[in-house]
């Protein structure tokens, strides 16, 4: 089997990750909370938790476990409902920051970027200068972040993990495989709960275990997936930084054959316009904290709304604030020609709001609704405002 190159050794790749972000964002707001264990979630029993803090981890409390279980193994803990305007606000801050200093970044997540440094060590030091913008990030925040510094995306990340809490790690091109061989395969990124115990029946533990296994076998275990975990095992990684853009968008828009005044049609049809997206947001694992419509009319007048909301991909916040931007846009009651949709600001992650809330029957509605849709097509389940 032919395998791809391996890593460029003169590439210096960046993961910075806040920590415990959520928690962070709390402390900083209340500073009573330090040192305590805190859980961010729903505040009933049959809600789940969003993220907690490392003084409930060490009662064995973890993301998305139920609220009950995590209140039976620390019934000390503050369970603090989520305030996601709050955490988008500091995510946005923290981007600001390293966009402003960074050659190249990619926001991976509302807590997570990566940035290609490579080149700078001939001026700064990438170190040092890793070091100076943690520091910036710290001072004009106030929020504990870690970052890894390698040659690729995988092992920066993995660094990350091991740097937490608070700290950093360096892990040059020749202390690679030092580094990874004593590691867990959970800390793998891509090994989800399914592949983790394909694995370890296999009696795979440690990724130096995971690393000498023929990848010919890796590949009929998992496929193509198989060959990409055994690169990350071996430390290989080409995947490049790609620069984050807020003009990074999904968007739709319709054009009527014959043009209409009919607010209520017009509303409809923006229902079903968000739907549509928004589910194309979910299914590539999205968020987007921006949301703008636009209307033409019938002499061509192009006219253009958008706002600024908390990171999500649920239908029902997306449709709330689509309707007011159309409320707020459609002022001169001429015909209109074309309506347009535009979901901007994305960032990976899946939708953690959810978590916030004391039921998890939304979560299970949408989890119901677009594996219908995956499996039948995306017109197979509709709001009934669509069907016509």
């Amino acid at each position: 089997m032919k395998l791809r190159n391996t890593n460029n050794p003169n590439r210096n790749i960046v993961h910075f990750d806040l920590d415990s972000f959520f928690v962070s964002v709390e402390r900083l707001l209340n500073s009573d909370l330090n040192g305590k264990p805190v859980i961010i979630g729903g505040t009933s029993d049959r809600a789940v938790v969003s993220s907690c803090s490392y003084e409930a981890r060490q009662f064995g409390v973890s993301s998305a476990m139920p609220m009950k279980l995590a209140r039976t193994l620390c019934n000390e803990a503050i369970i603090i409902r989520g305030d996601m305007d709050q955490y988008s606000k500091y995510s946005k801050i923290v981007t600001e920051i390293i966009s402003e200093k960074a050659p190249v970044c990619e926001k991976a997540s509302i807590d997570e970027h990566y940035l290609d440094i490579t080149g700078m060590d001939k001026f700064f030091g990438c170190l040092k200068w890793t070091k100076e913008l943690r520091e910036t990030i710290i001072k004009n925040t106030g929020l504990p972040i870690s970052f890894g510094l390698s040659v690729n995306k995988t092992i920066s990340k993995i660094a990350t993990g091991e740097a937490k809490p608070n700290g950093e790690l360096q892990v040059p091109e020749n202390y690679i495989k030092p580094f990874l061989s004593p590691l867990s395969i959970r800390k793998i990124p891509m090994i989800g709960k399914k592949t983790y115990h394909v694995l370890r029946s296999m009696g795979i533990s440690k990724i130096e275990t995971l690393s000498n296994i023929p990848i010919e076998m890796m590949e009929r275990l998992m496929g193509k997936n198989g060959i990409v975990i055994w690169e990350k095992a071996n430390g290989i990684d080409l995947t490049p930084v790609k620069p984050y853009s807020e003009r990074k968008s999904i968007s739709t828009e319709r054009t009527f054959e014959t043009d209409t005044t009919d607010v209520a049609a017009l509303n409809d049809i923006i229902v079903t316009m968000v739907e549509r997206i928004a589910f194309q947001l979910r299914k590539k694992q999205k968020l987007t904290s921006c949301i703008s419509v636009k209307i033409r009319y019938s002499n061509f007048d192009t006219h253009t709304l958008q706002k600024h909301i908390p990171y999500t991909s649920f239908d029902h916040i997306l449709i709330k604030a689509a309707r007011e931007l159309f409320e707020k846009l459609y002022q001169r009651r001429m015909l209109i020609r074309l309506i347009g949709l535009k979901l901007s600001h994305l960032v990976g992650g899946n939708q953690q709001l959810n978590l916030f809330e004391d039921t998890p029957e939304m979560t299970r509605l949408y989890q119901a609704m677009d594996a219908i849709r995956l499996r039948y097509g995306t017109a197979s389940v509709k709001r009934a405002v669509g069907v016509g």
